[in-house]
C-alpha cells in the first residue's frame, strides 16, 4: 500500500511541474514601423566637407547632409530628402542620391571636426547668394557633380 501511495504523489508532483512548466505562456508582438523620423527642430549649424560641396549637421546623432539643394539622410538601407531642414522628408530611391553622397567617410566627423562651423542663418545667406555657383560658400572650390548609383 505505501508503493501506491508513494507511486501516486510521485505521479501528482511530476504531473504538476510538468503543466506549471507548460502553464507558463510569452506573447511577443514586433511592429517595424520604420526608422524614427527625422527631427532637426531648430536651425542647424553645418560644416562644410572641402571640395565636395557637401555640408553635415553636426549637432545631432544620426547623419543629415545638405548637397545640391537639398538635405539628405541615411536611415538604415534607405535615403530620405527634403528641400528645408525642418521637413517634410519623404524616401527616396538610392539610384536618384547623389553619388557624392555615397562616397562621404564613415568617420566624416572625425575626419572634418576641425572645419569651422558655420551657423544656419550665415550659411542660408551666403548659400541662397552662391546657387548659381553650385551652392557654395563664397570662396569655396567644388568637385564634378557625382551621379547616383544603382544599388
Amino acid at each position: 500500500m505505501n508503493k501506491i501511495l508513494y507511486g501516486f504523489i510521485v505521479m501528482f508532483v511530476v504531473l504538476g511541474l510538468g503543466f506549471a512548466g507548460a502553464a507558463q505562456a510569452e506573447v511577443n508582438v514586433n511592429v517595424n514601423i520604420g526608422p524614427p523620423p527625422i527631427v532637426v527642430s531648430a536651425p542647424p549649424a553645418v560644416v562644410m566637407m572641402p571640395q565636395t560641396g557637401i555640408y553635415f549637421v553636426p549637432g545631432v546623432s544620426f547623419d543629415v547632409f545638405f548637397y545640391n539643394g537639398y538635405w539628405w539622410s541615411p536611415r538604415g538601407d534607405r535615403w530620405y530628402r527634403s528641400s528645408q531642414y525642418q521637413g517634410p522628408w519623404g524616401i527616396v530611391q538610392r539610384s536618384y542620391v547623389p553619388g557624392y553622397l555615397f562616397k562621404v567617410p564613415k568617420n566624416y566627423r572625425t575626419v572634418y571636426k576641425n572645419e569651422r562651423h558655420i551657423n544656419y542663418g550665415e550659411w542660408k545667406n551666403n548659400y541662397g547668394q552662391s546657387k548659381k555657383q553650385g551652392g557654395q560658400l563664397k570662396g569655396q572650390g567644388r568637385k564634378n557633380e557625382g551621379r547616383g548609383r544603382k544599388h
